[in-house]
């Protein structure tokens, strides 16, 4: 069996091996979706095929959609070349479960697939056909917090957006730079209305995305390198949304073993690809079950009814407590604490460190005992049932190969969020108390224990992936596994960063407490070990 169109006419092959298949005819769902597309996506990474995609499948498959999604690729091309393309657009999404059982669908729902490079002149030419057309309602995007970044690290302009400001929207070469000359093309074609919806993990999403095409539109104005006006049609909400989101769906790498599995069912050529940026990338997703995405409801040019595939949409300050619940305390610092102690622990899979009782009872002191109580309830999701399915479903789930390393990248990122801003919270909010938090800190000093490189053993191991790597990791080089160090000395200055953790930790004054534990954490081999049980 071979997973593309022409295969796909072996319906029987794939029913037998127990595959789900689109119960919809796929050229004409593809030629409607080319004609008229609805809804273009930027980002073609796994949580897009996992989830979005599926979602849309799922509603063809019950006649409330007739038309698919088209998928775009800008900084990474080669998923497209090297996955997309060879299958016809075609995935299997391989849904593994807590108590051991899968689901194996083929996904259909991926009408087309565009590289977003204005170098390519027929790739470039369709993306902006597709943004002249009156049925586009939504454009939205899977990229990472780093995909909307117009500055580096240090604060300057990145050379290719820099580029793109004083060029104009004729050739641009930045992502961001892309998306606003795209926007362009759609106000040449009579200010058409559409929701800009960024999906990613980062707070306020859809502001941030605005932010960034309002820096090309208004540079591109008052240069007079675009007609006077674009700003206005982007600043006006019932021309052109940007919703705020909260998405939440676990999808790791690709899994060698769900790979031989597949193939065992007879599928041939489902070759992993590892692109020239690091990225693995394969024609099947391993993922978990759960799921959520909420989204502002807020669309100029209408919606499909999306919310009968279990897309939950609300009003901005509902998606802004849901995200803060999510990032802040339910989920994400649990899976930070989780790959900070997992890598400097020798974990290779995050469900093992749930068997672990101080990384156990490490994770549920910082969701219920410290996290909790800074939520507030949105109402659409129970923060305390959202956590009982973290620490008790979803973390622990064996049949889920997610890793320490990988989600301890960019976690320099992610602290002010995930971390900072309970802190936050506990400083300002007068039934808390910011000295009841004693584990958040643990993590804090954890992280920075991570960034020597050494292992408890002792052992050297390579951090993974960080833009703010070359900035603290000097600091951490002087720090030595032996007693009685002072810490302080070495480490204050990055304790004072807000850029990394939200806050200065010496005004919260929260820094003595984090310079005793990596003082503990750094007495020796085992010392981790050791600081875990004794406050764990």
């Amino acid at each position: 069996m071979k997973l593309t169109r022409e295969g796909l006419k072996n319906r029987e092959g794939f029913l037998q091996a127990g595959y789900r298949l689109p119960a919809y005819d796929l050229e004409t769902v593809w030629a409607k979706t080319k004609e008229a597309p609805f809804w273009l996506h930027f980002g073609t990474g796994n949580i897009f095929r996992a989830f979005q995609a599926n979602v849309v499948q799922n509603l063809l498959n019950e006649g409330i959609l007739d038309r698919g999604l088209i998928a775009v690729s800008g900084s990474n091309p080669e998923i497209i070349e090297k996955i997309y393309r060879p299958h016809d657009n075609l995935s299997v999404l391989v849904t593994l479960k807590a108590d051991g059982t899968m689901e194996k669908t083929v996904i259909g729902s991926i009408a087309q697939s565009v590289i977003a490079s204005s170098a390519l002149q027929e790739e470039y030419a369709r993306l902006k056909e597709i943004f002249r057309r009156d049925s586009l309602q939504m454009v939205s995007y899977t990229i990472t917090e780093k995909g909307y970044a117009l500055t580096d690290t240090k604060g300057n302009l990145k050379e290719d957006v820099k580029k793109d400001l004083e060029a104009g929207p004729a050739a641009p070469v930045s992502y961001m730079g892309l998306s606003a000359a795209l926007l362009y093309e759609r106000y040449l074609a009579g200010e058409l209305p559409v929701a800009m919806v960024s999906m990613d993990n980062c707070s306020h999403n859809g502001d941030v995305l605005k932010q960034s095409m309002m820096t090309f539109a208004k540079s591109w104005e008052e240069a007079n390198l675009v007609k006077k006006g674009f700003v206005e049609y982007l600043s006006k909400d019932e021309k052109v949304s940007f919703p705020w989101t909260m998405i939440d769906k676990i999808t790791p790498r690709p899994d060698k073993q769900v790979q031989e599995m597949l193939e065992k069912d007879g599928i041939d050529d489902l070759k992993m690809a590892v692109t020239s940026k690091g990225t693995y990338a394969s024609p099947f997703v391993n993922a978990e079950e759960c799921e959520y995405l909420v989204i502002e409801d807020h669309f100029p040019n209408g919606r499909p009814k999306l919310e009968t595939g279990g897309i939950l949409f609300t009003d901005r300050e509902t998606v802004d407590q849901v995200e803060k619940m999510k990032v802040c305390t339910c989920l994400n610092p649990l899976h930070t604490a989780l790959a900070v102690f997992g890598c400097l622990l020798g974990y290779e899979k995050i469900s093992d460190e749930m068997k672990d009782p101080e990384l156990k009872e490490l994770v549920r002191i910082i969701g219920y005992g410290e996290g909790l109580p800074a939520v507030v309830n949105p109402g659409v999701l129970d923060p305390k049932e959202f956590i009982d399915t973290v620490v008790n479903i979803r973390i622990p789930n064996p049949f889920m190969p997610d890793t320490p390393q990988r989600i301890a990248t960019d976690t320099s990122q992610k602290l002010a969020i995930r971390f900072g801003e309970t802190i936050k919270t506990y400083e300002t909010r007068e039934n808390l108390d910011i000295q009841n938090l004693k584990r958040i800190p643990l993590v804090l000093a954890g992280w920075l224990r991570y960034l020597m490189a050494v292992d408890d053993e002792g052992k050297a191991f390579e951090l993974s992936p960080d833009p703010l790597l070359s900035v603290v990791c000097p600091y951490a080089e002087q720090l030595k596994l032996e007693p009685g160090q002072n810490t302080e000395a070495v480490i204050g200055p990055v304790l004072k960063m807000k850029q990394i953790f939200g806050v200065d930790l010496y005004e919260a004054g929260l820094a003595e407490l984090v310079c005793g534990y990596l003082k503990e954490m750094t007495a020796g081999p085992g010392a981790v070990r050791a600081t875990l049980r004794k406050y764990v």
